[in-house]
């Protein structure tokens, strides 16, 4: 009998991992889970749970329309980083580098970070209105990383397999302030609540520039992805733009097709898709 639900299964996969890991996927995470040595955090830490689930679709989404909203960083992300052009490059590089600081051998670690910290020494610029800006200011790196974090987590805790308790939530922040430090990040938040406070204190630095609309107009209504993998893309946009606070999320074009009211049940849906899709054969 034709295991149907396997080959529907592997196909998913397939295009899953191509798009966010690249065509060599599978020797890609084999290199990293499997190589020998210490890492920075022990299996299954906080870190390694939320950055090892399905809810970071939503998450990463979360903290790109997030993240936008600082006109210094959205300018760096304009003028350099090609995401219109190359959107699955930048995420694959992106992944690779949260899966290997999370799950890869020490050394290699330490090597993903000198990696983007030589990439951030060569970004900078102006921004339209003439402000400069610099990938390695530490407080640009520090809005970049509590924006991710934030959002990593709260992608994790409404739709992640096994949410955190309290005590979890603050030791994953606490461990993704190692990975900040190492970026350089001065002072990264160590809980839970500091994180809440240091997101909410960038508050009025943030707005939506025409760079920001334009980014978040891409990530949430003009994906480059054929028509039969946009039912699960924009149940992980809508869930992904309901999640950010009201102050944050206004004036962001809506997800077409599905109503604000429905993102925690389609979010809920999509990231068990996402997770029996990925799940080994």
């Amino acid at each position: 009998m034709v295991d149907v639900a396997g080959r529907v299964r592997d196909a998913a996969q397939g295009a899953i991992l191509r798009r966010v890991a690249g065509p060599d996927a599978a020797a890609t995470r084999a290199r990293i889970h499997e190589t020998p040595g210490p890492r920075w955090f022990p299996a299954g830490s906080p870190i390694q749970r939320v950055h090892g689930d399905a809810s970071m679709f939503v998450g990463g989404l979360r903290a790109l329309l997030l993240q936008s909203l600082h006109p210094l960083a959205m300018a760096g992300v304009a003028a350099h980083s090609g995401y219109r052009g190359d959107p699955w490059g930048r995420l694959q590089r992106t992944s690779a580098f949260i899966a290997v600081t999370t799950f890869g051998t020490s050394d290699d670690a330490a090597q993903a970070v000198d990696v983007v910290r030589a990439v951030h020494r060569r970004v900078r610029g102006r921004t339209p209105d003439g402000r400069p800006y610099a990938a390695g200011d530490p407080d640009l790196l520090r809005w970049v990383h509590v924006a991710e974090t934030q959002s990593f987590l709260v992608a994790h805790q409404a739709f992640g397999h096994r949410p955190l308790d309290a005590a979890g939530c603050d030791e994953y922040v606490a461990q993704a302030a190692v990975v900040g430090r190492a970026l350089g990040v001065e002072e990264p938040p160590r809980t839970h609540r500091a994180l809440d406070a240091a997101v909410l204190g960038y508050r009025g630095e943030l707005e939506l520039t025409p760079a920001a609309r334009d980014a978040a107009t891409f990530l949430l209504l003009e994906p480059p992805l054929p028509p039969v993998a946009r039912p699960v893309y924009t149940g992980l946009t809508l869930a992904a733009r309901e999640s950010l606070p009201p102050w944050a999320r206004d004036g962001l074009p809506r997800v077409r097709g599905l109503p604000a009211r429905a993102a925690h049940p389609v979010g809920v849906l999509v990231t068990r898709l996402v997770r029996w899709a990925l799940r080994p054969g």
